[in-house]
């Protein structure tokens, strides 16, 4: 019983840091999503136009899937709305914690 304990004591860890990630793409809204994810100056307007007026803020892949961003992480995407960007985090379903963030 304890050996089969330690299996899954370290399948539950192995399978934690699996979820660690960095991943390239587009921070953009909900409404937006990858409509017009090309970073343009329209785009980056468009997007800090509906974040502010109260859509949530999303990170396109570069594959174009699209995940919702943990509001802890909120404070770090702002700066960086509408902009292509390199993000480490850890994508838990289709949320991402986001640790850090530069602009590509």
């Amino acid at each position: 019983m304890k050996k089969v304990m330690t299996v899954l004591a370290f399948a539950a860890l192995s399978s934690m840091t699996a979820l660690a990630a960095e991943v390239t793409g587009t921070i953009s809204d909900a409404m937006c999503g990858m409509k017009h994810a090309d970073a343009s100056k329209e785009f980056i307007e468009c997007v800090q136009k509906c974040v502010k007026g109260g859509q949530p803020a999303v990170f396109v892949t570069s594959d174009n899937k699209i995940l919702k961003i943990d509001p802890a992480s909120m404070k770090q995407v702002t700066p960086h709305l509408g902009h292509k960007v390199t993000v480490t985090g850890k994508v838990d379903g289709d949320t991402l914690k986001i640790d850090s963030i530069k602009m590509l």
